[in-house]
C-alpha cells in the first residue's frame, strides 16, 4: 500500500503528539507513539506507550483501529521492538494484524529488541525507516535515546532569569522573574520528568516544594523524585520532605556521584542555584539548558550561574540552540552541547 508522504509526514506528527502524552509514565519504556491508517489513508488508531508494565504503543493503536488496520500503514516514533519482555515482541503484532506498510523514525539503540525492521522485511512488509527523524530524535525520545547511549540520566538545567543574566535581585528576591505562563510550562515538564535537583543551599535559603502542579494548583498526577545535593543539614520541615512526593538526599557535592544515584533514572531537571548548577557545567555533565528569559534587567551581583571553569574567551564553553518558544513575555531558549 502506498501512502503519500504529507499523509504519512501527518500521521507521524500525531504518533509524536501521543508520545509527548506519555512522555514520564513510561521507565523504563520509552515514551513511543503509533498511528494506524486504513488502506484508504485514514487514522483509524492511535496510542501511546502504557505505564510500566503495559502494553507498547503499537499494540494500543492496534486495538482501537481492530480489522480496519488489515492492509494499512502502522507509523510508529521508533522502531518496533523484536524480543519478549514484559509484553511479547510488537513485531508480532504488527503481523498478526496484517499491515503492508510500517513507517517508523528513529532505529531502536537497545540490542536487546532491536530487529524489528529486518524481521518485518522478511516477512514481505514494506518498512520506511527515518520519517521525521530529527524530529522524534530531539524531541520525546530525547531523554531516552541519551540514557541508551551513555547509561547515564538526560540532566537539563532549567533556569529562569532576567535578559541581563539575573536570577535574582540585589536584595535576594526573585519572585517571580518568569510570567505565569513560563511558570505553568516549568510545571508541565515536571510532570513528565523523572527526578527534580537541587542543592541544600536553595532549600535552605527558599524553602521549595519542588511538586508539579495543574493550572488550578492541584498536585499532577506524576511526581517527580525529589533529590537534595550537598553536605548542610536542611529543616526536618522543610517543604521538600512533604509527603507530596518522594525525597532523595544525597551527601555529596560532585555531580557524577549524584547522576550515579539517580542510575533508575531517565529524565532530570536541575533547578538549584548558581553553585550546583557550576559544578554540574564544570563537570560536563549537562546535557541541555533550558533558560526562561524574562524581559527585564535586574543588574546586581545575583547570576544565575556561578564560575563554570573558564579562564579565558578561548576556553568557553560552547553551546548551539535547537529551539526557541516564546511564553507569554518570555522567551524559552533550548541549548545542546556545541558539536564542531
Amino acid at each position: 500500500m502506498s501512502v503519500a508522504a504529507p499523509g504519512i509526514e501527518a500521521a507521524m506528527r500525531l504518533a509524536i503528539e501521543h508520545s509527548y502524552r506519555v512522555k514520564g509514565s513510561t521507565y523504563p519504556n520509552p515514551p513511543v507513539g503509533a498511528v494506524i491508517l486504513d488502506t484508504g489513508g485514514e487514522v483509524v488508531g492511535v496510542g501511546g506507550t502504557a505505564p510500566t508494565g503495559g502494553d507498547h504503543a503499537e499494540v494500543m493503536a492496534l486495538r482501537r483501529a481492530g480489522r480496519l488496520a488489515e492492509g494499512g500503514v502502522a507509523v510508529i516514533t521508533l522502531e518496533p521492538c523484536n524480543h519478549h519482555g514484559k509484553t511479547p515482541p510488537c513485531v508480532d503484532a504488527l503481523l498478526h494484524a496484517g499491515v503492508t506498510t510500517v513507517v517508523y523514525a528513529v532505529a531502536d539503540p537497545n540490542e536487546v529488541a532491536a530487529g524489528g525492521a529486518a524481521r518485518l522485511a522478511e516477512a514481505g512488509v514494506d518498512v520506511q525507516p527515518g520519517v521525521l527523524a530529527d524530529e522524534v530524535a530531539a524531541g520525546p525520545l530525547r531523554e531516552w535515546l541519551h540514557k541508551q547511549r551513555t547509561g547515564l540520566p538526560h540532566v537539563t538545567w532549567k533556569y529562569a532569569g532576567s535578559v541581563d543574566g539575573r536570577s535574582a535581585a540585589a536584595d535576594g528576591s526573585s519572585q517571580w522573574i518568569s510570567s505565569e505562563a513560563a511558570r505553568l510550562d516549568v510545571h508541565r515538564r515536571r510532570a513528565a520528568a523523572d527526578a527534580i535537583v537541587v542543592g541544600t543551599g536553595t532549600v535552605l535559603a527558599d524553602d521549595p516544594a519542588l511538586t508539579a502542579r495543574l493550572p488550578d494548583g492541584s498536585l499532577a498526577a506524576k511526581q517527580p523524585l525529589r533529590v537534595v545535593v550537598g553536605k548542610r543539614e536542611i529543616h526536618s520541615e522543610a517543604r521538600v520532605l512533604n509527603d507530596d512526593s518522594r525525597t532523595m538526599v544525597i551527601r555529596t557535592h560532585d555531580p557524577m556521584e549524584v547522576l550515579q544515584a539517580l542510575g533508575g533514572c531517565t529524565d532530570v531537571l536541575l533547578e538549584g542555584g548558581p553553585t550546583l548548577a557550576g559544578a554540574f557545567l564544570r563537570a560536563g555533565v549537562v546535557d541541555r539548558i533550558l533558560a526562561y528569559v524574562a524581559p527585564m534587567l535586574l543588574g546586581g551581583p545575583v547570576t544565575v550561574v556561578d564560575d563554570v571553569g573558564v579562564p579565558t574567551i578561548a576556553k568557553a564553553l560552547r553551546w548551539q540552540f535547537d529551539g526557541v518558544d516564546r511564553m507569554g513575555p518570555d522567551l524559552v531558549l533550548s541549548l545542546v552541547p556545541h558539536r564542531a
